[in-house]
């Protein structure tokens, strides 16, 4: 008898290492539990999804992501330009850092610091991995 194939609306347990173009990991599940997930819930970029459609449990594969279809381009808008005079007093932030900064709408948003100089920083607001084609190999634990 055929193993079920992963559809649409099931919940699937998978490990994953993603790695980018240059073969750097920028996240994996091992040594850590599987991630847990419905297909069709948007709880992961819609590529991975993609990834274990039709797949079986003990299936591994690897999958290319292009940034559409993870997290998206990287939006010259999402960047920013702050006076220092405008950072909370004690503030000296580094190249790298993540601060939380708040939209006119209230909402909280993670940026980080890309450039710094004695006048003022510039913060980007998009995803790390925005802009990025992210390759991933996939193992199916279980389909839940």
């Amino acid at each position: 008898m055929a193993q079920a194939q992963i559809q649409s609306g099931d919940t699937v347990k998978v490990h994953y290492t993603g790695r980018l173009d240059d073969g750097s990991v920028f996240d994996s599940s091992v040594g850590r539990d599987p991630i847990e997930f419905t297909i069709g819930e948007g709880r992961v970029i819609p590529g991975f999804e993609d990834a274990v459609l039709g797949a079986a449990s003990g299936d591994t594969k690897t999958a290319t992501i292009p940034s559409d279809k993870a997290y998206g381009p990287h939006r010259e808008e999402m960047v920013v330009h702050v006076d220092r005079s405008n950072l909370p007093d004690g503030l000296d932030p580094d190249i790298g850092d993540q601060l939380q900064m708040t939209t006119q709408e209230g909402m909280p948003v993670v940026v980080t610091v890309v450039e710094v100089d004695e006048g003022s920083i510039t913060l980007d607001a998009n995803h790390p991995l925005a802009g990025k084609d992210l390759t991933f190999d996939i193992e199916v634990v279980e389909i839940v």
